[in-house]
């Protein structure tokens, strides 16, 4: 099956599993029942925001989304990484843990210079601490701003609004390790 095709069956399942009609679910998300049909038939795709209002909404990770529902094993090859890159997305995320069924969860995030992981600083469920590998990295936590570079690290209870901007003058790469597994 198209991969657009698996996520939007993916999002009309566990919608119709929660008992919510499209428009519902389209009102929540500030977008139209057309544009959500679209998606949920594998004729459109969804921005990254779009895809994280839907995953907020029907109270699953992002990358509930995106993972096949074969049986994954401990071990994540390399190659073998889901990755979610989005079409004009300046943003790249891989996850490095095998699925979404165990308490943490890892991710690799690439953010090109100047951008940021979003325009408004969101909240999540849990704890969160973010390795930088590469180049340097400006945290919003709350009304608190902190930078970091390579090596530096963040601990940081993700109910807390945050926001993370590349700085540098090259791709900023992280780490994060999110428990519960919630992305």
């Amino acid at each position: 099956m198209v991969e657009k095709e698996r996520l939007g069956n993916k999002i009309r399942t566990l919608r119709i599993s929660k008992d919510m009609n499209l428009a519902a679910l389209a009102k929540k998300i500030g977008k139209t029942s057309s544009y959500l049909s679209q998606i949920e038939r594998g004729i459109a795709s969804p921005s990254i925001m779009a895809l994280r209002e839907i995953s907020k909404v029907l109270d699953a990770p992002i990358f509930y989304f995106l993972i096949d529902d074969k049986k994954q094993s401990a071990i994540v090859k390399k190659d073998d990484r889901r990755i979610l890159k989005f079409p004009e997305s300046h943003l790249t995320y891989e996850l490095l843990s095998p699925d979404l069924s165990k308490q943490i969860e890892m991710i690799r995030t690439r953010i090109e210079p100047g951008a940021s992981t979003c325009s408004t600083p969101l909240s999540h469920k849990g704890e969160e601490c973010t390795l930088v590998v590469e180049g340097r990295m400006k945290i919003q936590i709350g009304e608190n701003e902190y930078e970091l570079k390579a090596g530096d690290t963040i601990y940081y209870i993700a109910s807390i609004p945050h926001k993370i901007t590349s700085i540098g003058d090259n791709d900023l790469i992280i780490i994060s390790a999110m428990t519960p597994a919630n992305f």
